[in-house]
C-alpha cells in the first residue's frame, strides 16, 4: 500500500491496516512462488551462496481448494427477465471465470471483493448520475481496505489500485462511506507517480442504503491479530509446512543431481595424449570415469571400481508423505488429500471418505460464496433501479448452484439411482429422475420414454426353461 493512500485516508479520518497488510503480502509471496529470501536464500559451508529449489505447493493448494466451491449457475429469481437480465450483466463482466480466481485467492491471502461502478455515466451538480453502463470491478486483498467493521461485517470500505493511464503512473482509490442519513457516498480520487492528487479528476457520487460492494472471505475465524475486516488466509498458517516441503524436494532434487555413477580407473590402463591428458573413448566415458594414480584407489587389488551414489527414496517419500499429509489438514481436507501409493500421488476425490472431510469443509465456505454472489446481485439490481429506471424486485431470492463433480462420484450416484428405479418400480418418478440424470433429458421428456417403455411388452423377466 502506497504510503500518500494511508495519508488520505487518515485525512478522513480513517486508518490503513498495515500489519494485516503485511500477512497478506507474505502469503502472496508463497502463493506466487517467490524466493523467500530468509529462507530461500543459502550459503554453503565456504560461503557460496545458492537458492533452494521451490515446488510452489501453495498455489496447488489454493487451486485444489477452488475447486470445491466453483459455481455453475446464479439464479436470479422467479422472474425470468430479472433473471435473465442479471445473467446477462455477470456474463458481460466475466463474472463466473473471474470468481474462480478470487476464490483461489481467497485461500491463499483470505479475502477478496467486488464493487459495482457506472462507465460513461453523467454526473449531475448534485453528484446523482443518469445513464451509464454497469460493471464489475473485481479487488484482490492487497488492493482492499476495510474503514468499519459492524459485528464482522465490513459495511465501510476502500480500495486502491495502481496503473498506467496514457503511458503514466496513476493510483486510484474509490471509497465508500455512509453520510449522516446512513446511504453511501462513492469517492474516486486519482493520484500521479509522485503520490500528488489531481482535483480535476475527483468525482463523488450519491448512492443509496444498498451496500455498492460485496466482501468474499475465508469462512474460517481469523485467529490472527490485528485483521478485523479480512478473511483468514489458509496459507499463512501452513507456511511452516510449506518450508518442509521445499526442504523434502531439495534433498530429493539434490540426490537425484549426485546419483550419476563414478567410474575410478587406475592410469595403468589409459593411454596418454602428448599434452599428458588421458584419452577417453568417448564423451560420455568423460562424465562418469575419473583418473587416479594406482595408490589413490580404495583397494589397490583392483583396476577399475565403479561408484554408484545412493537415491534415498523411501526414506524422502516418507518424509513427503508427513508433511503432505500436515498440508493437507491445515488447509481442512483430513490427512488423505495427497497420499503416495505405490510410487504415485493420489488426490483425495479418489478417497471416498475423505469427501466427507472436504465436504464439512466446503460447506462452510459455499455460504460465504453465497452471500457474496447475493451482496453483488442485489447491488447490480439497485444500481439499474436508480440509474436506469428499471423496477427489479430487490428481495427476489437469488440461489447459486455449486458444482459438485470434483466431490462427488458420478458413476455411483447414477448406479444407486438406478438400483432404486429397479427396486421401486411401482414409483414412476425415481425411473424419470434416473433417465433425466443419466441421459440429461428434462423431464418432459424423461416422461415421454417412460411411459413409451411401459407399453411395450416386457421381456426383462421371462424366464428360460
Amino acid at each position: 500500500m502506497e504510503n500518500f493512500v494511508e495519508t488520505y485516508l487518515k485525512g478522513k479520518g480513517y486508518n490503513v491496516n498495515s500489519k494485516a497488510q503485511a500477512v497478506i503480502k507474505e502469503c502472496d509471496n508463497w502463493y506466487a512462488n517467490r524466493v523467500i529470501e530468509d529462507f530461500h536464500e543459502r550459503t554453503t559451508v565456504h560461503g557460496t551462496p545458492y537458492q533452494l529449489n521451490r515446488m510452489g505447493f501453495a498455489k496447488r493448494c489454493c487451486a485444489d481448494d477452488a475447486n470445491l466451491c466453483e459455481i455453475a449457475e446464479v439464479n436470479g429469481g422467479n422472474n425470468k427477465e430479472q433473471h435473465e437480465y442479471l445473467v446477462d450483466i455477470l456474463a458481460q463482466n466475466r463474472f463466473l471465470p473471474m470468481f474462480r480466481k478470487q476464490i483461489e485467492s481467497v485461500s491463499a491471502k483470505g479475502t477478496a471483493a467486488c464493487y459495482v461502478r457506472l462507465d460513461n455515466a453523467d454526473i449531475m451538480s448534485d453528484n446523482t448520475v443518469r445513464g451509464g453502463n454497469i460493471r464489475l470491478n473485481y479487488v484482490s486483498a492487497e488492493n482492499f481496505i476495510p474503514l468499519t467493521v459492524e459485528n464482522d461485517e465490513v459495511t465501510e470500505a476502500a480500495v486502491a489500485g495502481t496503473g498506467l493511464v496514457g503511458g503514466k503512473v496513476r493510483t486510484t482509490v474509490v471509497d465508500f462511506v455512509k453520510d449522516e442519513h446512513g446511504n453511501y457516498v462513492s469517492e474516486t480520487n486519482v493520484f500521479d507517480e509522485y503520490g500528488t492528487l489531481l482535483p480535476d479528476v475527483t468525482t463523488v457520487v450519491q448512492l443509496g442504503s444498498v451496500k455498492p460492494f460485496a466482501v468474499l472471505r475465508n469462512a474460517e475465524v481469523n485467529n490472527i491479530d490485528h485483521m478485523m475486516g479480512y478473511g483468514y488466509p489458509k496459507v499463512y498458517g501452513a507456511i511452516g509446512i510449506l518450508k518442509a516441503v521445499d526442504l523434502c524436494f531439495n534433498v530429493l532434487f539434490g540426490d537425484l543431481d549426485k546419483a550419476d555413477k563414478l567410474v575410478l580407473v587406475n592410469e595403468l590402463l589409459c593411454k596418454f595424449d602428448e599434452a599428458g591428458n588421458p584419452i577417453t573413448p568417448n564423451e560420455q566415458v568423460k562424465k562418469t570415469f575419473v583418473l587416479l594414480g594406482g595408490e589413490k584407489l580404495p583397494d589397490q587389488k583392483e583396476l577399475v571400481q565403479e561408484i554408484n551414489p545412493e537415491i534415498r527414496v523411501d526414506s524422502i517419500t516418507k518424509s513427503f508423505e508427513l508433511c503432505l499429509s500436515l498440508l493437507s489438514s491445515m488447509f481442512g481436507y483430513g490427512t488423505k488429500k495427497y497420499s503416495f501409493e505405490n510410487g504415485q500421488i493420489k488426490t483425495a476425490t479418489e478417497y471416498a471418505g475423505e469427501r466427507q472431510d472436504a465436504m464439512q469443509e466446503l460447506n462452510k465456505q459455499r455460504t460465504e460464496a453465497e452471500n457474496y454472489v447475493r451482496d453483488i446481485c442485489k447491488a447490480v439490481l439497485w444500481f439499474s433501479n436508480t440509474f436506469h429506471g428499471t423496477g427489479w424486485n430487490l428481495d427476489e431470492e437469488i440461489t447459486v448452484d455449486f458444482d459438485d463433480s470434483y466431490v462427488t462420484d458420478r458413476q455411483s450416484e447414477l448406479e444407486s439411482k438406478r438400483a432404486d428405479a429397479l427396486s421401486f418400480r411401482e414409483i414412476p418418478m425415481l425411473t424419470i429422475w434416473y433417465l433425466m440424470d443419466r441421459y440429461q433429458l428434462s423431464e418432459k421428456e424423461a416422461t415421454k420414454y417412460y411411459q413409451e417403455g411401459q407399453a411395450d411388452p416386457d421381456t426383462d423377466d421371462e424366464t428360460e426353461d
